[in-house]
Formats: C-alpha cells, sequence, structure tokens
C-alpha cells in the first residue's frame, strides 16, 4: 500500500500530469457547456487562472523567450504549455466580447463587431505564440508576409470592399437590426442580418434579399423607422377638373376621416399639389401605427377615394401620359337617379333583377342629417335598412366610462340590419361625423323583396354576421353577444319574415 502511494504521488506531482488533466477537464467543461456563452465564459476563465498557476508556480513565464536546460520531454511540455496558455488568454477574450453583446441584447447587429474583435484576438495570439514559443522574430515574419498580403488583397478585392463598407456602416450605425429602410433603386425591406459581406433584408412579401455591404456605403438610403412605430405614407389622386379645387379638397378630407386604418392623431392633411386643364393632383398624407399597416391603410384609402368621389359626383382624371381616355359604358343611363345608382354600387342587391331593383329604388327615402346629430341612438331598435349616399357616419359605444369610436361607415356602407332583421337593438349609437345623406328602405319593403327573392337572406345574414363580429372585436369592454344571438342567423331571419327556403 505504501509503495502504491509512493508512485502515485510523483505522478500527481508531475507538471505534465497536471497539465493534461486541466486540459482534458476543459475539453469535458466545453462540452456540457455547449449552447450556453456565458457558463463557457467561467470555464474558459477558470481554465486560464489555474494554467496560470501552473506554469508560474513552475517556474514558466509564457510571455518570456527564456529557455529552462533540460530535456527534450520538458521542453516540448513548455512550448505546448506557452502556445495553450496564448490559446486560453485568447479564448477568454473572445468569450468576453460574446458574453458583452448577449447582455447588451445585441447578438446580431454586433455580429460584424465581433468577429473582427475576435479575429484581431485570435491573430495577436497566434503571433504571441511565434514569438514568445518558437522564439521567431514576428516584425521578420510580417515584412516576408507582405508582399503574399499584397497579392491576397487584390485577389479578394471586391470581398474586402464588403467587409470594410460593413465595418463603416457599422461605426456609423444609419440602421440597426429590426428597422425598416429602403435602398435607393426600390429595394426595402426589415433588416434582420448584417455579417462580412453582406445585409440581410425581409421584404414586404416575406423575401430575403441580400444587399452587399459596398452597395449599402454607396447608394442613398432611407431609414423607415424613426424613433417609434408611427409611420407617415401618402398617396397621390388625380381628379378631372369639373369641380373647384375647394370642393374636392374637401372630398378628399371626408376620405381621410372615414378612414378607419389610419391614426387620427396626428390628423391627416389633404394639399392641393398641381392643377392643369386636363387635372388637379392631390397629395393625401396619414400615418399608420406600424409600417406593417402601410399597404392595408392604402388600400382602405383608394377604396374610399372611389366611393367619395363617385357619390360627390367627382370624376377621377386618366394618367398624364394616357394617350386616350378609357371609355366606360353607362349602365345608369336607363335610370339616372341616384336611388338606382346607389343599388346597383351595392354587391348586396347584385341578385336582384332590373325590374326588382327598380321597384325598390322607387320606394327609397332620402334623408339627411347634419353634423353631429345622432342618426340613432344606442340601445335603439331601427325599423329601417339605411344605406349611406354620401358624407361619415361613426359608431360609438357608451359604457358609463365615456364614448368608445367602434368604426366609421362611408358611402356605400348599410347600418340598421341588426333592428331590421333581427330586432334587437343597437349597441352602439350611429352618429353623422359630417353632414350625411342615407336612402332608407324600410321593413316592410325589404320583406317584400326577400319573398320574392330569397337569395336575399343569406347576403343579409353574412353582413350581419360580419357587423356583429367586428363590433363584438372593437368595443372595449370586451363584451361578446355571443349569449343571444341565434345559431343561425339566416334561419332567424326567414323565421322573422316568413320566407320559405326555397
Amino acid at each position: 500500500m505504501g509503495q502504491e502511494q509512493s508512485s502515485i504521488f510523483p505522478l500527481i506531482a508531475d507538471p505534465i500530469a497536471q497539465f493534461a488533466t486541466i486540459v482534458l477537464l476543459l475539453v469535458a467543461a466545453r462540452f456540457l457547456a455547449r449552447g450556453r456563452p456565458t457558463h463557457r465564459f467561467l470555464v474558459h476563465i477558470t481554465f486560464f487562472a489555474v494554467l496560470t498557476v501552473l506554469l508560474v508556480g513552475n517556474n514558466v513565464a509564457p510571455w518570456t523567450t527564456g529557455t529552462v536546460d533540460e530535456d527534450l520531454t520538458h521542453r516540448m511540455f513548455i512550448g505546448i504549455a506557452k502556445a495553450t496558455w496564448w490559446a486560453g488568454g485568447a479564448m477568454v477574450l473572445a468569450s468576453s466580447v460574446r458574453v458583452y453583446l448577449i447582455f447588451e441584447r445585441k447578438p446580431r447587429e454586433g455580429r460584424l463587431l465581433q468577429d473582427l474583435l475576435v479575429a484581431v484576438i485570435y491573430l495577436g495570439a497566434v503571433l504571441s505564440i511565434v514569438a514568445f514559443v518558437f522564439d521567431l522574430p514576428v516584425r521578420t515574419l510580417i515584412a516576408t508576409s507582405g508582399v503574399f498580403a499584397i497579392v491576397l488583397g487584390l485577389a479578394l478585392q471586391s470581398t474586402l470592399n464588403d467587409v470594410f463598407s460593413g465595418i463603416a456602416l457599422n461605426l456609423g450605425r444609419p440602421y440597426a437590426v429590426g428597422d425598416w429602410i429602403e435602398v435607393e433603386g426600390g429595394v426595402r425591406g426589415q433588416v434582420v442580418e448584417t455579417n462580412w459581406r453582406s445585409t440581410h433584408l425581409l421584404s414586404d412579401t416575406n423575401d430575403l434579399v441580400i444587399v452587399p455591404n459596398s452597395a449599402l456605403a454607396k447608394a442613398t438610403l432611407t431609414n423607415l423607422t424613426g424613433g417609434d412605430s408611427v409611420h407617415g405614407s401618402k398617396i397621390i389622386v388625380r381628379a378631372m377638373p369639373t369641380r373647384s379645387p375647394a370642393v374636392i379638397e374637401e372630398t378628399m378630407r371626408t376620405v381621410l376621416l372615414s378612414a378607419n386604418s389610419i391614426l387620427k392623431t396626428p390628423p391627416p392633411s389633404v394639399s392641393i399639389t398641381g392643377l392643369d386643364g386636363s387635372s388637379i393632383e392631390i397629395e393625401l398624407s396619414f400615418k399608420v401605427a406600424s409600417l406593417g399597416q402601410t399597404g392595408a391603410a392604402k388600400n382602405e384609402i383608394f377604396d374610399l377615394v372611389y366611393r367619395h368621389t363617385k357619390a360627390a359626383g367627382i370624376q377621377l382624371s386618366a394618367p398624364s401620359n394616357a394617350l386616350a381616355e378609357p371609355h366606360f359604358s353607362d349602365t345608369t343611363s336607363k335610370h339616372p337617379g341616384t336611388p338606382w345608382r346607389l343599388l346597383t354600387s351595392i354587391p348586396l342587391f347584385s341578385a336582384l333583377t332590373e325590374d326588382e331593383m327598380e321597384a325598390v329604388a322607387n320606394r327609397m327615402k332620402r334623408l339627411t342629417f347634419k353634423k353631429d346629430v345622432v342618426i340613432a341612438p344606442q340601445d335603439a331598435s331601427m325599423t329601417s335598412l339605411m344605406i349611406i349616399r354620401s358624407g361619415v357616419v361613426v359608431i360609438e359605444n357608451d359604457n358609463g366610462a365615456g364614448r368608445t369610436e367602434l368604426t366609421r361607415l362611408a358611402p356605400g356602407d348599410l347600418f340598421g340590419e341588426r333592428g331590421v332583421l333581427m330586432g334587437a337593438p343597437e349597441p352602439a349609437a350611429m352618429r353623422a361625423l359630417t353632414l350625411v345623406v342615407v336612402y332608407e328602405i324600410s321593413k316592410d319593403h325589404l320583406a317584400s323583396v326577400m319573398h320574392d327573392r330569397p337569395a336575399l337572406v343569406e347576403e343579409l345574414s353574412q353582413l350581419l354576421a360580419k357587423r356583429v363580429e367586428t363590433e363584438e372585436h372593437l368595443r372595449a369592454d370586451n363584451e361578446s353577444a355571443s349569449g343571444v344571438r341565434p345559431v343561425s342567423l339566416a334561419a332567424r331571419i326567414r323565421h322573422l319574415f316568413s320566407v320559405p327556403t326555397h
């Protein structure tokens, strides 16, 4: 037993055995710390500290070139240990850079800077090993490799251009990961990654666009992401000069007033930007809550422009470079009245025949409401279906703590279907936001139409279901009327109006 201990203790005290043990422990610890940069950083620090104590305790200074007159085995051990010490120091510094970027929560935008720093750290470690382990003149080595570096630089000129452009962009920081940018030439997208050679953008269509850093450094960039998520946009509308610019401007203000997808504060604006004998050019400027909502907002405003200009009798102008004015067939020449034109513009009544539509139009009643007049109070049960001819109607809910705006209606929209079709009270008040003209279809008249055209029941039930769903989604108190809503709206409407199923 004493002989075994006498053979083990010298082995434990042997510097070579200690060094081998430390290296094995490092490999095992790195394996266990995979995917956890902080833990790996602590492993590197511990390894570097223990190795430093081991070398200094054995009178080995890794930062010197002094040699010890020992046998070949110990000289090899000292060289390997010194090289490992410098590599361990480089690992500690590289891990420090990565951990710092993680703590700063900027691991992606700092990737290029991280790679550069890590490359400099490991290059310094290699040169230190060459100088202090192999005892070679570093200056001579650098001078000798200068020619090779020049040749390599010429061969990689394009790549180096991208690299140094990426460094300049990271230092100047014209954008960061998560920002939306627009590059000269029409390329637009959200920055998702920056690396040595390129910047990756995710476009509106969810396509990955890779732009070389050198191209970004030379191009004109527009950072679409400001201090907050609010984004401004604009559209250009051209109208024929058949009405005065003041009338057209007021119509466009009504367009923006009726839009639900744009911000009300700051208020949108309308500007007349051009006037000639063929057209009046109008610019509509507005803001949305985020850049991703711009497309939906523009689609809504284009639709509202069409509806409001049609209601106001304003004709949109052809493009300035158009060779000939397009010809549209006049479907209203036989029935030029406003009720007829209003019915033909609503898909809900598209199933009616010409005679049925004419009968409905002849019995529609025109009503006018001044600005801020309550058309229908909350909890009132309406007995007529209202179709907006012109103006804007706002639907507001009063929950006791104040009025909450649910949505806004524009020309061509309908309201009152809940009371007419189900006999239910309106959950919100209808108020005229501007001067409003509506056409009224009475409940009795609508019943006779549905008896002649049962397919209209399905359309009305879908309209009512969509309106109920929208109101429940937008109400501030999130109250749901699903408990009192019938299982089948179409079946309920048929029952109330005694409409046959076939």
